[in-house]
């Protein structure tokens, strides 16, 4: 294993990719030359590598890109595409939505159409709310769509090389804010199958999900309440659709209790449906009411003290578990 940071382990998985499969291409605003010269970036060097053919700067136009994945997909090859800031997907979502998302079920499932879209996701940098809103949700409610959310190097990886290669269109949603985070990654073709969560910390008296980054908000708070007595079980989805749901409710039926954790805002958010579902399949099992904690109703403020007031804490996660134990 090397020790690579998030964005290296993208650019591992797209070495990989590119070098075994000769329909593997790259587009996106600058993936090539104007914006990737950090060596901690998803495709910085690539384009040194593979040339202008593979690795394809675009015009500024989001939808202009999702319909060249659509085409390219549609004509036998791999592209995989970049979306530079997650709100920018709402200008691809027809050719995504109403395009890729349906064309292997309008062919009865004889016609593959591998796609890959990787979104740059997050806040907590100051960008304004036009960059900064997380619409995974909006993106899971799309039948025919993948959609993963990696939290460490290993996992985006793996996932990216998983997507990368599935028949299916699949979305792969990066947080900028773990570009620099370092940890082991499996060499080669390494790949994670899609729709696997993962248990980072076992627990006995509370489950918190989540995804992406806020799995170390998670994490953080389960440190703080194992000082208290408290065992939170802590449960990094990394596949949204399809989701882990064996995972998910062989937990919550352990536990008893189920905390949601996601930096989305709250209202209609994917912690909504994780919620839904262990209402429908574990209440049985429930020892108190399931508990969310995410990102206020409001777009996300370009001021840093507003934007760090408006992300889910470790505190806030904290105070949820302790209401569903009984603890104040």
């Amino acid at each position: 294993m090397a020790v690579l940071s998030f964005g290296q382990a993208l650019k591992d998985a797209l070495d990989v990719a590119m070098s075994k499969d000769d329909g593997v291409f790259i587009a996106g605003e600058g993936v090539g030359v104007s914006i990737h010269y950090n060596p901690n970036l998803p495709t910085h060097g690539l384009l040194e590598k593979y040339g202008p053919k593979r690795v394809k700067d675009t015009p500024v136009s989001e939808a202009a890109i999702a319909g060249l994945a659509v085409g390219a997909s549609a004509l036998g090859l791999r592209p995989v595409v970049e979306i530079m800031f997650f709100p920018f997907i709402t200008l691809a979502t027809d050719m995504l939505v109403n395009h890729a998302a349906k064309l292997r079920y309008l062919s009865g499932g004889k016609s593959s159409f591998p796609l890959t879209v990787r979104i740059k996701a997050g806040v907590n940098f100051a960008a304004g709310c036009q960059h900064s809103h997380n619409l995974e949700a909006w993106l899971a409610h799309s039948p025919g769509l993948k959609v993963v959310f990696p939290s460490t190097p290993a996992d985006a990886k793996g996932l990216l090389l998983s997507a990368t290669f599935d028949p299916n269109p699949v979305i792969v949603i990066e947080e900028m804010l773990l570009y620099w985070m370092k940890g082991e990654v499996p060499d080669g073709d390494y790949r994670i199958p899609i729709g696997e969560a993962r248990i980072v910390i076992p627990g006995n008296d509370c489950t918190v999900v989540s995804y992406g980054g806020s799995v170390y908000t998670a994490l953080e708070a389960a440190k703080a309440l194992l000082d208290e007595g408290i065992s939170a079980e802590v449960i990094d989805l990394r596949s949204l659709v399809p989701l882990d749901k064996v995972c998910l409710l062989d937990s919550v039926r352990r536990t008893g209790r189920l905390v949601v954790l996601h930096d989305a805002a709250k209202f209609g958010g994917f912690g909504a449906e994780i919620s839904a579902i262990v209402a429908e399949e574990a209440f049985d099992a429930l020892k108190a009411p399931i508990k969310r904690v995410a990102a206020r109703d409001i777009p996300v403020p370009v001021s840093p003290p507003q934007e760090m007031f408006n992300k889910p804490s470790s505190e806030m996660v904290i105070a949820a578990v302790r209401s569903t134990v009984g603890k104040r």
